[in-house]
């Protein structure tokens, strides 16, 4: 043996290894010094983004929170759940199915463990479900343009005051953007995986296929989200699997038709009638849902106001003819025949068949003489309304509903212009990065706000909630037209 070599005896027992928990201990003491570093500092920007998003947000919960009638319809129904195992309504207690069961099954949960009929917990959960769903927004843009842009996305997703401001409401707002969120992440890690594996990843395929279920589940055009993503799951991967993307679409949209197999047949069941969502205008089988006055508020309204001081008291509160705009009556003959309707009507303060045949009568006429008016431009008018007018109707406690007004009310009046000038200005920066072909999936985002819109010109109510559920598509279009992405899809 060489003089060099020593024998193993020689060589002594190995160094001891640290045990995990000392590997533990000595990470733990070199945090700090990474924190400081510039690799640390993305995380303390979405650190501060979330710490700031939830502050935006307790400031509504904790100042303007907000107690709705569709609040109370969904709280009923989750009652009637718990207590007599029934999918109902009160006073009188009846079976409905004016509502899909996604929100009264949410707030169910909530009054299970927090006591019956107590929503003040729903709202702190709904400000984490709308940080969630910022968290989401900016992966989808990690993932497909950029981190720098993913950084604006969030920014401008927890910064949003439009959605924060439903987390202090007990609506289906805050989690239907969450679906659309989820969705939008879900599906794009699935094309990526088909693309990138040839095979669709199954825990993406059935993480996109949950969220749209649920989205649907909580409001009925949430299916405008499957109507876009899962056509653009074989659309953007049948290049690079066909076959795969074939079967991917397919299989995603048997998945989400599953949830409402029951729903449907407890339906048919109860009321003898194929309704696999909720009805249009919200009525339980046999009951009118007053077709002519509806009609004959589509003939003249187009903007958010008239809708708490004159469509939605109807069959219910008097009507003031005075509140009515000067659209409503096209000559003087009109307008006295409206003011006798509105007169015989606010003597019963309900719609009975004979005066619902009146209204329809005078909406025949007024559709008769001006069909573009009826057919095209109102539509649109409340199309523009929901989308641009100032975002305050649930801060009408504070702001002025008739914002223009500016003598009545003119520091009300410049913060809810500054909203409206904030609204404007986000849904100008999401057009400009469609127009410069910047934003991932165009094809299927753009669709999915095509869809949204064309819906909603089918609406007789402009409530500028029903845009909500394109703010994910506007705050991702919006980030990459700040910060253009390195790669597109």
């Amino acid at each position: 043996m060489s003089s060099q070599q020593s024998s193993p005896a020689e060589q002594g027992p190995p160094a001891a290894q640290p045990s995990w928990i000392g590997r533990q201990c000595k990470n733990a003491r070199s945090l700090p010094r990474k924190a400081m570093t510039r690799a640390a500092l993305p995380y303390w920007s979405v650190l501060l983004a979330l710490l700031a998003g939830a502050a935006l947000r307790l400031f509504f919960i904790l100042v303007y929170p907000e107690f709705d009638g569709d609040t109370a319809v969904y709280g009923t129904i989750a009652k009637n759940m718990l207590v007599h195992h029934a999918y109902a309504l009160d006073k009188p207690f009846h079976l409905t199915l004016i509502r899909l069961p996604g929100y009264p099954v949410f707030l169910a949960l909530i009054f299970k463990v927090f006591g019956m009929e107590n929503y003040d917990p729903a709202r702190p959960i709904q400000m984490v479900i709308d940080l969630a769903s910022c968290l989401l927004i900016a992966g989808f843009v990690r993932d497909h343009a950029s981190r720098r842009a993913a950084h604006w996305a969030l920014w401008l997703a927890v910064l949003c005051p439009f959605t924060a401001n439903y987390t202090a409401v007990p609506m289906t707002e805050t989690n239907s953007i969450f679906c659309v969120a989820l969705g939008l992440f879900a599906g794009g890690r699935l094309i990526l995986g088909i693309r990138s594996q040839g095979r669709a990843p199954w825990g993406y395929l059935a993480l996109t296929a949950f969220a749209l279920s649920c989205a649907i589940l909580f409001r009925p055009d949430g299916g405008l989200l499957s109507a876009a993503i899962v056509p653009g799951i074989w659309w953007y991967a049948r290049r690079a699997a066909p076959c795969a993307a074939l079967r991917a679409t397919l299989l995603c949209a048997l998945l989400v038709t599953l949830p409402f197999i029951p729903w449907t047949i407890r339906n048919y069941r109860v009321f003898h009638v194929f309704q696999p969502l909720a009805p249009r205008y919200a009525t339980d089988p046999g009951e009118d849902p007053l077709p002519g006055y509806v009609r004959w508020t589509k003939t003249w309204l187009a903007e958010y106001v008239s809708s708490p001081e004159v469509y939605w008291k109807g069959d219910d509160i008097p009507i003031d003819i005075h509140l009515l705009p000067s659209r409503t009556f096209d000559s003087a003959e009109e307008y006295r025949q409206t003011d006798k309707l509105i007169s015989d009507y606010n003597d019963v303060c309900t719609i009975t068949p004979e005066l619902d045949a009146r209204f329809a009568a005078l909406a025949q006429q007024r559709i008769s003489r001006h069909p573009f008016r009826y057919f095209v431009a109102l539509p649109l008018a409340r199309v523009a309304d929901m989308s641009l007018r100032p975002r305050t109707e649930f801060l009408w406690d504070a702001l002025p509903i008739r914002w223009w007004e500016w003598r009545q009310h003119p520091g009300g009046s410049l913060i809810a212009f500054s909203y409206g000038l904030l609204d404007a200005t986000l849904l100008a920066l999401a057009g400009l990065g469609f127009a410069r072909r910047r934003v991932p999936f165009a094809a299927m985002l753009g669709a999915y706000l095509v869809f949204r819109c064309l819906l909603l010109t089918t609406m007789e109510n402009a409530e500028p909630r029903y845009t909500l559920e394109a703010f994910p598509i506007v705050l991702i279009a919006a980030a990459v037209a700040i910060a253009p992405p390195r790669r597109r899809t």
